[in-house]
């Protein structure tokens, strides 16, 4: 049996916890407390439409390339000899509810994450991890932002969640960057995307550590002192005189 919202620490049943919420705790111990242990989260920010409508685009044109069991004409550009997987638990594997699943039972946490994509090397049988993000910018595409730390951990334990199910998972993970150009002439009913392939060599060793450090926090009793570069603890601190 498992369980979501707040934590309770005496109770026996695993404990439901994403990847979000794995990097919620890693950008602020005192947000994600507020939130895991005592139910008072952060304002919901605005959805990405677009970006959910080209997430949806590119699942679909994979989708037939894995239906017919040939390499994306992406996968050939990067000169890789691999085709999008096929496996009966896909849907669900992208399912932001249920996403790929791992009970650890050291912790009672059963942990979970929605993968984009994989694919598999058809000469070393490992999965690999693709992760499809959008933008629209003029500068290079890259992966070198401070704040892209993210999407490097959310990589990473795909491929933690995956190796956790029995699966050999390459340590090299691609990012299908779709950048919206905004330097057209007309824009005619039409979005023209430019697609960078971004290699990533992940390394998942940071996982169990944090996972424990995790559950340590949300067994105490008191509350984290804010942090630092957190904005949401920086308006906590801030003292808002009344007109």
């Amino acid at each position: 049996m498992s369980y979501r919202g707040k934590y309770i620490p005496d109770k026996s049943d695993f404990y439901q916890l994403s990847r979000s919420k794995v990097d919620y705790f890693l950008n602020c111990p005192r947000c994600f407390y507020l939130d895991r242990r005592l139910g008072v989260g952060q304002p919901p920010g605005f959805p990405f439409n677009l970006n959910s409508a080209v997430d949806n685009l590119l699942k679909n044109e994979f989708d037939y390339y894995r239906n017919i069991k040939e390499p994306h004409p992406y996968i050939k550009r990067l000169g890789l000899n691999a085709i999008p997987f096929q496996h009966e638990n896909l849907d669900k594997w992208r399912n932001n509810f249920s996403g790929v699943v791992y009970q650890h039972e050291k912790l009672k946490l059963h942990l979970f994450g929605a993968v984009d994509d994989i694919w598999i090397n058809l000469d070393s049988n490992e999965l690999i991890v693709v992760d499809y993000k959008s933008t629209s910018k003029n500068s290079e595409i890259n992966l070198d932002a401070d704040w892209q730390i993210g999407y490097k951990r959310q990589m990473e334990f795909y491929q933690y969640l995956l190796r956790n199910n029995g699966f050999k998972v390459s340590n090299i993970g691609y990012f299908v960057y779709c950048n919206g150009m905004k330097n057209k002439e007309r824009f005619d009913e039409k979005l023209d995307f430019e697609i960078s392939l971004l290699d990533y060599t992940g390394d998942d060793s940071w996982i169990e550590k944090t996972l424990s450090d995790l559950i340590d926090l949300l067994k105490q009793e008191s509350v984290p002192k804010h942090t630092e570069n957190c904005d949401y603890c920086k308006y906590q601190l801030k003292t808002i005189p009344y007109s």
